[in-house]
């Protein structure tokens, strides 16, 4: 079912690439199927690298997650540094047109690297010097480079990613309302403290009153919706995309579904995301040990709310973040990311079910160093 739903949904977004991006791409590169070309190589590629993190036992990312911790530092210091800028942003490392967003994969690396890191706390977790603060200091160094670039989304999403699984680990009722309790606090900061931000909160609000400054793309997004009605205006024949609606093949692009196919297009695309929300919970839920419990709850998290945020932001249920819609947005490290996540996710329902998986075919003796199993209590 995992690996249908991931396949159906990336292959919707090829199709919602090519359409909502094909004015732009000929406008930008006098070639109508330049950011479709590079989405679906990039989508390939991570398709062929799913499978084969898929066939390879899960826990042998355990040993690595400090190495991979590292790396993911180095390189989101590298991006504030010498990173590329656009929009606004320093947010890539790379030249001309190959780039790497080191934020796009840390969302991964932190998964799990965090994943390990609580597995090997046991009870000491439920303690505010050996669980608490050193879980704070882990993410908010990983945050504050995100935040540095500046991005906001892809923060809020680390962050309940972190936080989850933080809470599935076996965190107390106090330590979560005081992490949750300062992290409203903070994020209420950060989100009035920049200009651009606060424009987001305004346009949130207040769009009707600049509907042709902050407030166009709040109003454009709900518009091309509008326009959509029931079953859409057709594939391809969407008129937000020539120019009305900002970035309509990236951030946009529910938009654009929701214009050419309309409501029942929009249902079909969330009910997909539940059915993925709902067998990741359950690969967790079924997983033997903590490590894969915990990496299987973050990568779940991480699609849940990425794609919360940008539909809610569309629908002006929340305000805009700017982050992309999961495996539909065009993005090269996007969808790389999330199809490398998908692969650890099915070696976690392949390896280490509760119905014979690696631990029944794999004895303690032959299992790699740093398995970590979860045993249940003796009844």
């Amino acid at each position: 079912m995992l690996v249908a739903i991931v396949a159906i949904l990336t292959v919707f977004g090829l199709i919602a690439v090519y359409s909502a991006s094909f004015v732009k791409s000929l406008v930008d590169t006098g070639d109508p199927y330049y950011f479709f070309l590079r989405q679906a190589i990039w989508a390939f590629g991570g398709a062929i690298g799913m499978f084969v993190i898929a066939r390879f036992d899960y826990r042998r990312l355990a040993p690595l997650a400090v190495p991979l911790m590292l790396l993911t530092l180095a390189l989101l210091v590298t991006v504030i540094l010498v990173g590329v800028e656009g929009g606004g942003a320093r947010r890539w490392i790379g030249i001309g047109e190959l780039t790497l967003q080191p934020a796009e994969f840390a969302k991964l690396t932190v998964t799990i690297y965090l994943a390990a890191w609580l597995a090997s706390r046991g009870s000491s977790l439920r303690s505010w010097e050996h669980g608490l603060l050193p879980f704070v200091l882990i993410i908010g160094a990983v945050s504050a480079l995100i935040l540095l670039q500046p991005n906001l989304g892809t923060t809020l999403i680390v962050l309940a990613i972190t936080v989850t699984m933080f809470w599935v680990a076996g965190a107390s009722i106090v330590q979560m309302a005081a992490l949750l309790g300062s992290g409203l606090v903070a994020i209420t900061l950060l989100a009035l403290g920049a200009g651009y931000r606060a424009e987001r909160i305004t346009a949130f609000l207040h769009a009707e009153k600049d509907p042709d400054g902050i407030g166009f793309q709040t109003l454009q997004a709900l518009i091309a919706i509008g326009n959509g009605g029931i079953t859409g205006l057709g594939l391809g024949a969407s008129r937000a995309k020539f120019f009305y609606l900002p970035e309509s093949h990236t951030d946009g692009i529910f938009a654009i579904v929701g214009e050419e196919l309309g409501l029942l297009a929009g249902l079909a695309l969330l009910l997909l995301y539940i059915l993925l929300m709902v067998r990741g919970y359950q690969i967790a839920r079924r997983a033997r040990d903590e490590f894969g419990q915990l990496v299987a709850t973050g990568i779940t998290t991480w699609v849940a709310v990425q794609a919360f945020l940008n539909i809610g932001g569309i629908l002006r249920v929340i305000p805009l973040t700017g982050v992309p819609l999961p495996f539909i947005s065009y993005g090269s490290n996007a969808i790389v990311a999330l199809l490398l996540a998908m692969g650890v996710l099915v070696s976690i329902s392949r390896y280490g079910n509760d119905r014979g998986g690696y631990l029944d075919q794999h004895p303690p003796e032959r299992r790699p160093r740093g398995t970590i199993v979860r045993r249940e209590p003796a009844t």
